[in-house]
């Protein structure tokens, strides 16, 4: 009996464990933060309220030197504005236009309940850092930008160089075997000889020597004798 009785007490303190966890429970989600921003940039904050539905009020506490402000009204320097993230919660947005040093101290979220009660979050610690020149800033952006120009533009030089020799070896190649296969193979032309001496032609009917030669006959020429009369 007695270990039935432990039993159904433990059953109950489990349920009721459960039930309890599932229950919302009134909140303000902030994290202790640390933020630098240069003087004249822009900064946003976030702060996240669970109400689980029911009527609440909050605002933005700052905190310097000593001394709490409460900014619950848009001015010049920043805007307050609330996003619904679920039917039991609610994010708290604070947004500055342009920070100066004025700006640097502690920021956090105060919330009053329905039954006047008051909850506020972590602290978000803000330092203000000196501006940075902005025509320094455009130069280097340009410096950077030119050289990754300029290194762009010589590794695709080198490449398109590179392309073009091999390219080049490459129809040289062609070229000369479409040559060597459109032209006939020529025989070696032999090794020039030394000219062979000519023999002096003969005729078929030799001449007498000199001395069986003979004598032209000499010519006879007759001539005519005529006498007169003188007897």
């Amino acid at each position: 009996m007695h270990d039935r009785l432990l039993t159904v007490l433990s059953c109950l303190c489990i349920v009721l464990g459960g039930l309890s966890a599932d229950e919302c429970s009134p909140a303000v989600l902030a994290r202790r933060n640390k933020v630098y921003v240069p003087q004249g940039g822009s900064l946003s904050l976030k702060c996240v309220v669970r109400h689980c539905g029911d009527p609440w009020t909050g605002n933005w506490v700052f905190l310097s030197n000593a001394r709490r402000y409460e900014l619950k009204e848009n001015s010049d320097r920043y805007h307050l504005a609330n996003m619904t993230l679920s039917a039991d919660e609610t994010m708290l947005i604070l947004i500055f236009l342009r920070v100066n040093k004025s700006d640097e101290g502690f920021y956090g979220c105060r919330v009053t309940w329905s039954e006047g009660l008051m909850d506020q979050g972590h602290w978000t610690v803000v330092n203000i850092t000196a501006a940075v020149p902005t025509g320094r800033n455009l130069l280097h952006r340009f410096l950077v930008c030119a050289s990754a120009f300029l290194c762009l533009t010589v590794v695709l030089g080198l490449a398109c160089r590179q392309c073009l020799r091999i390219t080049q070896k490459i129809r040289t190649a062609s070229t000369q075997t479409h040559d060597r296969r459109g032209q006939p193979y020529l025989a070696l032309a032999p090794l020039p000889r030394r000219p062979v001496p000519k023999k002096r032609s003969t005729s078929p009917f030799k001449a007498p020597p000199q001395s069986e030669r003979r004598p032209e006959p000499e010519s006879t020429v007759y001539s005519s004798v005529r006498f007169s009369r003188w007897m």
